[in-house]
């Protein structure tokens, strides 16, 4: 099993339930369930890459809509004076890093999926689609005198 943990791993993040990923190691899902008790290794993968990649997901699309503000290293080029021991003027140039806070803006694609996914009726791109075709349908289906239905 250990060998196979990063498939493991990759399937949890994907979304398979337990169920699919015994059936991608050949193994019945009751013994699965053993190995999941009996290996903490085994237990944390599963646990970790199903719930937190998903709240890891939906943070930052959640950031990427209403925008955030994030840490960035600028670099800022500063000049120091000074005189030596004679009264000569001295120079000396050098590039400094300062953190700045950042703001990222919203995005508007993020905030379409989001808006999609969270309220179809409202926000998807063609809301009446579905009754259209419904209607298209049922018209077809009226044209053809049911001679197919």
């Amino acid at each position: 099993m250990e060998p196979k943990l990063f498939m493991i791993q990759s399937w949890a993040r994907d979304g398979d339930s337990e169920e699919v990923i015994a059936k991608k190691l050949n193994v019945a899902y009751s013994t699965f369930r053993e190995y999941i008790k009996k290996y903490p290794a085994l237990s944390a993968v599963i646990k970790n890459n199903k719930d937190i990649a998903d709240y890891q997901v939906v943070d930052s699309l959640h950031k990427k809509c209403v925008g955030t503000y994030a840490k960035e290293g600028r670099a800022f080029k500063c000049k120091r004076e000074w005189y030596d021991d004679n009264g000569k003027k001295c120079t000396e140039e050098y590039v400094e890093v300062v953190e700045v806070d950042v703001f990222i803006p919203p995005d508007t694609m993020a905030m379409a999926i989001w808006l999609n996914n969270r309220m179809p009726d409202k926000w998807r791109r063609n809301a009446n689609k579905e009754k259209l075709d419904a209607e298209r349908f049922e018209h077809e289906k009226n044209k053809d005198n049911k001679k197919f239905w």
